[in-house]
Order: structure tokens, then C-alpha cells, then sequence
């Protein structure tokens, strides 16, 4: 893979597996190898939601723009 093809992770929020990105497919259709759930795009805007609803992160905290 070259340096300028690398596209994040894909993050299990359930035992924190982390994956590379594969571009053209939405980590939300990979399945995670160590336990079998979904994944999600590591601080993506739904990785952002999940974190505040466990209490990982406040309003705001850790956002990005684009």
C-alpha cells in the first residue's frame, strides 16, 4: 500500500479492533474478525456519537471539519 492510498481505520466499538480502511467500501459492511460485529470508521461522525453516548467524549470534543 502506498503512503498516499491510506484511507483511516475501521474500529470494532465493541472489543476495539482496529482495521485499515479499505477505500470504496464503508467500514459499516466490515465485519469484525475478533468478534463478529460491525464496524465503524474510526472518528467518524456515527464513531463520535457512540463515544458520547458511552461517555467517552463531550460535545464537541475531538471533532473534525472538513
Amino acid at each position: 500500500m502506498k503512503n498516499n492510498e491510506f484511507n483511516g481505520y475501521c474500529i470494532c466499538v465493541h472489543c476495539g479492533k482496529r482495521s485499515v480502511h479499505i477505500k470504496g467500501k464503508p467500514c459499516r459492511e466490515v465485519i469484525c474478525k475478533k468478534c463478529g460485529k460491525k464496524m465503524l470508521r474510526e472518528n467518524s461522525f456515527h464513531h463520535q456519537l457512540y463515544l458520547q453516548k458511552k461517555g467517552g467524549l463531550k460535545k464537541n470534543e475531538n471533532s473534525h471539519t472538513n
